[in-house]
């Protein structure tokens, strides 16, 4: 199970693997856009400073063709370095440039997934995630967690070295869903990372049970201070 977050907001992501369990960021060409860094690749390298190597980095391409999809990779690559995953989106030009980026050993993301033979198409082009737009897809009146699910059931059936990463979301419902029906992923915006622990009564518990604590040893006594 792993918790990605979707941003390249610096102070988010400070934040966020300070706080959590996070082994990743993410981000597409409308994340980058909310924080709009003059230096794209400085920027970029400034969030693999944050995360270091042992986290995961996946940058989006903007080309629409194979041949300049695979070019953008290599410039993302050169300089950032060899391990940020390539996210991809999967159309027809974008499957292609899959084929060719694993080829050469890269790590891809295939991500702008609305329908399971997209997801199918990149599994057998050798993706190393696959993400499917969560929110948009049930935007659209279909099932996400259909998707997910089915998709799981690919990938272990068939024995792919591949991860879902669930993406889109706009609830903790939904985070909670995609994990349930197979996804080992999910990307998702720190906000709505943050509204898990928004709960009342996680506040309410830890009050009354530092209430009980100061009954017995003294109001503003704590376990360091017996």
């Amino acid at each position: 199970m792993e918790f990605i977050i979707d941003t390249v907001n610096l102070e988010d992501i400070k934040e966020a693997v300070e706080y959590m369990p996070i082994v990743g960021v993410t981000s597409n060409p409308s994340i980058v856009k909310k924080t709009s860094p003059k230096d794209f690749f400085k920027h970029m390298k400034e969030v693999r400073e944050i995360i270091g190597k042992e986290r995961s980095l996946h940058i989006q391409v903007i080309s629409k063709e194979c041949d300049e999809i695979v070019k953008e990779a290599h410039r993302i690559l050169e300089e950032i370095d060899d391990q940020v995953y390539i996210k991809v989106p999967v159309s027809y030009e974008g499957v292609k440039a899959i084929k060719k980026l694993k080829a050469e050993g890269v790590h891809v993301t295939a991500t702008a997934v609305y329908d399971l033979m997209q997801a199918y198409m990149a599994l057998a082009a050798g993706a190393d995630y696959i993400a499917p737009y969560v929110n948009r897809i049930g935007n659209l009146g279909n099932d996400p967690m259909e998707l997910i699910n089915e998709l799981s059931n690919r990938i272990v059936q068939d024995g792919y070295d591949c991860k879902i990463l669930a993406a889109s979301f706009k609830g903790v419902q939904q985070v909670r869903d995609a994990f349930n029906y197979g996804s080992q992923a999910i990307t998702a915006p720190v906000e709505v990372l943050k509204q898990i622990f928004a709960n009342p009564s996680i506040e309410k518990a830890v009050n009354d049970f530092n209430s009980d604590w100061y009954d017995v040893y003294g109001e503003g006594k704590g376990i360091c201070d017996l």
